[in-house]
C-alpha cells in the first residue's frame, strides 16, 4: 500500500504537502483554541507536521493514518525531532473508512478528502469519530476564478469545471451538511508558491542522482512540464483552505 511514486519523489524533501506555509499552520491551531490533552485524529497526515507542531505548541496528543511509507516515517522522525514521540502516533495505512476508537475532539482531513469520494463523504467519515461539540477539519480546493474552459481546469490538475465549487459555493455545502463554519485559514500566493515550486528542486535533485531510474522519464517530463503549467493555470484560478465546522445538534423539543 503506497501512493504514486512521483509525490513520494516530488514531495520527498516537503514537511506540509499543501500548499499551506507552517506559519498558516500555526495560525490555525491557535484559530481553534486547542487546549492541552486535546485529541487529534488526522486522515491523511503526511509527513506529520500538523500534529507533531501542535502537539509541541498546544499539548494535543493524537493519531495520524498515511497511505505513503516514507511520509509516514518522515511523520515519525518529525515527532522525536520536537520531543513529541510520546504524545503523537503515525500509521502506514488507508485512511478510507477509518473510525476512532476513541471519540476525539478534533477530526480531520487536510487535503485528501478523495478518501471519502469527496467533501461530503468525507465530512460524514470524521463525524464518526467525533465528540459532541468536537470540531471537524476539512482541506479542499475551491475556485478563486472559474476556468473559463475545461482544458484549463484541466490543466488545474481537476478533471473537470464541475470538480471543485467557488469559495461561497463550498462554504454554502457545508451549511447543507448540517454544520457551522467556525473558521477557516486560507492559502495566500506564497503558500501556494512553496508547495509547487519547492517540488521542482527536489525533482532535479533526484534525477541527477538517479539517471539511469526506469521511472527518470517520467520525472524529467514532471519537471519540464510543471512550472508552465503552474504559473499559466492552478496560480490564477486555484484557491485551497481549511475549513472547520461543527456539526448542528439536533433539539429535542416537548410537544406542546
Amino acid at each position: 500500500m503506497d501512493i504514486p511514486r512521483i509525490f513520494t519523489i516530488s514531495e520527498s524533501a516537503h514537511r506540509i504537502h499543501n500548499p499551506i506555509t507552517p506559519e498558516k499552520l500555526a495560525t490555525l491551531g491557535a484559530a481553534l483554541r486547542l487546549e492541552s490533552g486535546a485529541r487529534v485524529l488526522d486522515l491523511g497526515s503526511g509527513s506529520g507536521e500538523m500534529l507533531c507542531s501542535w502537539a509541541r505548541d498546544h499539548g494535543i496528543t493524537g493519531t495520524g493514518i498515511d497511505m505513503s511509507r516514507l511520509f509516514t516515517e518522515h511523520a515519525k522522525l518529525r515527532a522525536v525531532e520536537l520531543g513529541v514521540a510520546d504524545q503523537v502516533a503515525f500509521i502506514h495505512g488507508d485512511a478510507a473508512g477509518y473510525v476512532s476508537d476513541e471519540k476525539v475532539d478534533v477530526a480531520a482531513c487536510v487535503g485528501a478528502t478523495w478518501i471519502a469520494g469527496g467533501v461530503v463523504g468525507t465530512v460524514e467519515l470524521l463525524a464518526q469519530s467525533l465528540r459532541a461539540g468536537g470540531i471537524i477539519l476539512v482541506g479542499e480546493p475551491y475556485w478563486r476564478q472559474i476556468p473559463p474552459t475545461e482544458e484549463i481546469a484541466k490543466g488545474c490538475l481537476a478533471n473537470a469545471i464541475a470538480d471543485f465549487l467557488t469559495l461561497p459555493e463550498l462554504l454554502a455545502s457545508f451549511d447543507r451538511l448540517g454544520c457551522d463554519v467556525v473558521e477557516m485559514v486560507l492559502a495566500d500566493q506564497d503558500g501556494w508558491d512553496r508547495y509547487e515550486a519547492a517540488k521542482w528542486l527536489t525533482m532535479r535533485r533526484w534525477l541527477d542522482a538517479n539517471p539511469g531510474d526506469d521511472f527518470a522519464k517520467d520525472v524529467r517530463a514532471k519537471l519540464t512540464s510543471e512550472p508552465v503549467r503552474y504559473a499559466s493555470h492552478t496560480r490564477d484560478h486555484l484557491g485551497w483552505g481549511v475549513f472547520a465546522l461543527m456539526p448542528r445538534q439536533r433539539l429535542d423539543l416537548p410537544l406542546t
